[in-house]
């Protein structure tokens, strides 16, 4: 265990292993607040940790790059790292323990046993990637059962990662509370991502575009529209006119089931993936009066 020193003069305990974790719990204040991050930090994840640190006496943030989550062709291997940044960052915002596990300390040899949580995982995210939401609700599940902590804090723009967690939680009654926090952005709307590191400098200039068309859809639903169909297709049109963007899904959804909806009669949300480049992005909008 690596022990560092936070902007509030506490110590900041760095634990690579489970067990170690394990065995520090019983030292630690409560509540618990856990902040699960696959790390290269930005000032969204900076306000995941400063949520738990109003709502916890102990801040755990863990550091994880989850390889069951990406699928064969996907960019788990250069996936951004930077964890002596990460570090100084969760030091400043007053982290208490940084959680870095290797993934064979996550999923020892033989390791057989997973969370499939049915349903809200099929459409969208899990067309798109198969296996996604298996490798988040395992490792999710993991975390909650090393950490123990009365809240787990995640972020608004991964909206159906966050329907799966609740979903699992309430099926498999866990005794904890996920906490969502709206989506951090950047001026011009971006939503902030580790993924956007690598957007060169045109891919940049075009990626507001997502935001672009969420607000549209938004605007749409405040003007009094309530058809789906005609959201999602204006929101198709806003990202095909843009030509380093191409559309991977376009929708509009119950917030909760992620079921497609055909009226916007209840509060609906409104979903897009848009590769720019080669970079795949997500970005969601509530839509209601």
């Amino acid at each position: 265990m690596l022990t560092l020193r936070t902007a509030y003069g506490d110590a900041m305990d760095v634990i690579r292993g489970i067990g170690e974790l394990k065995s520090s719990r019983s030292s630690w204040a409560h509540p618990v607040g856990l902040v699960p991050t696959m790390g290269y930090l930005h000032r969204g994840h900076v306000e995941l940790v400063r949520r738990a640190r109003e709502e916890s006496a102990t801040v755990v943030v863990s550091i994880f790059v989850n390889p069951t989550q990406f699928g064969p062709n996907e960019d788990f291997g250069r996936y951004p790292r930077a964890f002596e940044r990460d570090c100084d960052m969760l030091r400043e915002a007053g982290t208490d323990v940084v959680f870095a596990p290797t993934p064979t300390e996550m999923y020892p040899p033989e390791f057989s046993s997973w969370v499939q949580v049915e349903d809200v995982t099929a459409p969208l995210e899990g067309a798109s990637r198969p296996n996604h939401f298996r490798g988040v609700a395992t490792v999710c599940n993991k975390l909650f059962n090393i950490v123990d902590p009365a809240r787990a804090y995640f972020g608004q723009k991964d909206a159906q990662q966050v329907a799966v967690i609740h979903r699992m939680v309430r099926d498999l009654d866990m005794n904890l509370e996920i906490v969502v926090v709206p989506t951090v952005r950047e001026s011009d709307g971006l939503a902030m991502s580790s993924r956007n590191a690598y957007l060169n400098v045109e891919e940049r200039a075009t990626a507001p575009v997502l935001y672009r068309a969420l607000v549209t859809a938004r605007e749409m639903r405040q003007d009094g529209c309530r058809d789906a169909a005609g959201v999602v297709r204006r929101m198709s049109e806003i990202i095909g006119a843009e030509p380093l963007a191409r559309l991977d899904y376009a929708s509009v959804v119950d917030p909760v089931s992620f079921r497609a909806v055909e009226t916007l009669e209840s509060p609906a949300l409104a979903v897009l993936a848009v590769r720019i480049g080669s970079t795949r992005l997500i970005d969601n909008m509530m839509l209601q009066d």
